[in-house]
């Protein structure tokens, strides 16, 4: 008889998963030391895909995938390539902690979806989330400092990762419609491998540059791969024996505020008066659509973002 975690244990396990996705963003910036946003990427989903096709080789091979449901884990590994391709970029002209926090936005514009598309009722407590969220982009987007490799052109990278978090929210769309019908690993597998696949074309296709023997940014690549993919994802799922999708998707706040404490840290990164408030606003709006949205199916919920 297996004995059961104690409290601290469980809740050891959810914070591990948040500090190794929060700190992908600290070796996303170690791995473009000497390559291309786009080629560290590509890398980075390499590896991964590789690593969690091992793990779910014999369980894929026992499943027979339609054609149209191999599309759609097409279609969604080409808006998984968007989102990391965005975000990496994102990272060479704004801070981490922004960065992070805006890539990070994707269940806003999932619930946004919902309401206009889907044509699900809102209250009226999620447009006033929804149009603070807004409001603490825009103080955000008109700051303009920023700590990154390319001074001045801030609202380039904010823009950068929102369209990240809004590639990731399309993704979450698509694929919960499936979600019931496969494992984690074999969704997790299949759209790895298809976003690898379209990053790697990116990557050749651009000319972006190769690390070479540099081992700083190998360093950073591997350290993703392994750390905030395959350990960070792997705490994620063992999280959602004991917590609720919601508690767990409540959780990722935690992502941006880990990201940005540790870029002070390591890189000095400070931000302005005016960026920690539209930060708040965000964070604030963010818990309240997430609190308004409810259970968030364990399937997508358990996927890492960044």
């Amino acid at each position: 008889m297996t004995d059961t975690p104690k409290s601290f244990q469980i809740y050891g396990v959810l914070l591990i998963a948040q500090l190794a996705i929060g700190a992908a963003a600290i070796f996303a910036r170690y791995s473009m030391h000497a390559a291309g946003p786009i080629m560290a990427s590509a890398l980075r989903l390499t590896i991964a895909s590789i690593l969690v096709l091992a793990f779910s080789w014999r369980k894929s091979r026992q499943i027979s995938v339609p054609r149209k449901h191999e599309i759609l884990f097409a279609a969604c590994g080409l808006a998984l390539s968007i989102h990391f391709c965005s975000w990496f970029v994102s990272l060479v002209y704004t801070s981490v902690a922004i960065s992070t926090l805006l890539v990070c936005t994707s269940p806003a514009w999932t619930a946004l979806y919902d309401t206009v598309i889907l044509k699900k009722p809102a209250s009226n407590k999620f447009w006033l989330a929804f149009a603070a969220g807004a409001l603490g982009v825009g103080l955000i987007a008109s700051t303009k400092s920023a700590a990154a490799s390319i001074s001045g052109a801030a609202l380039m990278g904010d823009l950068c990762a929102t369209i990240g978090g809004i590639a990731f929210a399309a993704y979450l769309v698509a694929i919960r419609t499936v979600s019931s019908n496969y494992t984690t690993t074999v969704i997790v597998g299949r759209t790895y491998f298809w976003a690898a696949v379209f990053l790697c074309i990116a990557a050749l296709s651009f000319h972006d540059k190769w690390p070479g023997s540099d081992l700083i940014s190998w360093g950073g690549i591997i350290a993703m791969a392994l750390i905030s993919q395959t350990l960070g994802h792997t705490a994620l799922n063992a999280s959602l024996r004991w917590f609720s999708a919601s508690t767990v998707a409540f959780s990722t706040l935690l992502e941006p505020i880990f990201a940005g404490v540790l870029a002070a840290i390591i890189f000095s990164e400070k931000l302005s008066l005016q960026q920690i408030v539209g930060s708040t606003i965000v964070l604030i709006a963010m818990a309240v659509i997430l609190r308004i949205q409810g259970p968030v199916d364990a399937k997508t919920t358990s996927i890492p973002n960044p």
